[in-house]
């Protein structure tokens, strides 16, 4: 199931405070630590990125499998089936118009996942999504398996039963700029798997600088801000803290490119230069204009 794949150099953690961030990178044994640079961020406080523990990831693969098979030919489309850090949410995904955004528990207390307990709340707001939980439990053969019925999910704030298929609606709803980042990334990420390019790390959060960070044709690490726009705007502009982004990592990745994504809706009038840009709706097709890293 390569939705549940393994990639091999990940971030260490990120912590945010009073618009100051500090990161580590955990490779070949060794952290590298950065001192803080300043952002835009206000709100949250932390993103964990510690690893999962070998025990927790044969629950978090288990409870991958087990909501994909709630679907007829699985889910189509996960946001998070991969089990590295940045945490927030454990696995999160999109049926019809909704978000789901997935926090896994051990009934039993044994073991615990990455990631704090307003993890997958702080997700789903900033995705305008929905937060739950999906309890797990190991059987005495050593299976994991979800504890409750059905999908077996519960909804984070009331912890009543949830069926995901009940909460989509044909409802169009506008993609928010959280999730128009997150596609951007995740159209810079794919190119640069489909290049040949392996993956270190990648978040969807703009108010943290870089995006991605790949290991590039310098053979070390290499870093991109991605930024998105939103047609009739067809160019992103480099952030104004270019610089102070550069100099914070220089010394994990010297290297750093800037990637550009402008999205529109397939349902766009491009026959008239002052046609007002048609709304991105979550679920629906859309163009995407991408030339590459800068």
């Amino acid at each position: 199931m390569n939705a549940f794949g393994a990639a091999e150099l990940r971030l260490a953690y990120i912590t945010m405070s009073r618009g100051r961030v500090r990161l580590g990178f955990d490779a070949s044994r060794q952290a590298h630590f950065l001192r803080p640079f300043s952002t835009s961020i206000s709100d949250m406080t932390l993103i964990e990125m510690h690893q999962m523990t070998p025990a927790f990831r044969a629950c978090w693969v288990a409870a991958g499998r087990h909501l994909d098979r709630q679907v007829d030919g699985g889910i189509k489309f996960w946001i998070r089936a991969h089990p590295h850090p940045p945490w927030l949410e454990h696995l999160s995904f999109r049926l019809g118009n909704q978000l789901f955004f997935v926090r896994i528990v051990d009934v039993d207390g044994k073991i615990e996942g990455p990631g704090n307990p307003l993890g997958a709340i702080t997700a789903a707001d900033l995705g305008n999504g929905i937060a739950c939980v999906l309890p797990m439990k190991c059987s005495q053969s050593g299976e994991w398996v979800a504890d409750l019925p059905g999908w077996g999910l519960l909804d984070e704030h009331t912890r009543k039963p949830m069926n995901p298929v009940a909460l989509v609606t044909d409802e169009n709803i506008e993609m928010n700029a959280w999730e128009r980042q997150s596609t951007a990334v995740q159209i810079v990420r794919d190119v640069l798997a489909k290049e040949g390019y392996r993956l270190a790390s990648w978040q969807s959060d703009q108010r943290v600088d870089p995006s991605i960070w790949f290991v590039g044709k310098s053979g070390g690490l290499e870093w991109v801000v991605v930024r998105c726009v939103v047609y009739p705007a067809k160019q992103a502009e480099r952030p104004a803290n270019w610089d102070a982004i550069a100099a914070s990592v220089a010394h994990m990745g010297r290297v750093g490119h800037f990637a550009s994504v402008c999205l529109a809706s397939a349902e766009q009038d491009f026959s008239l230069s002052d046609a007002p840009s048609h709304p991105l709706w979550r679920g629906h097709a859309m163009h995407v204009r991408y030339r590459g890293l800068e």
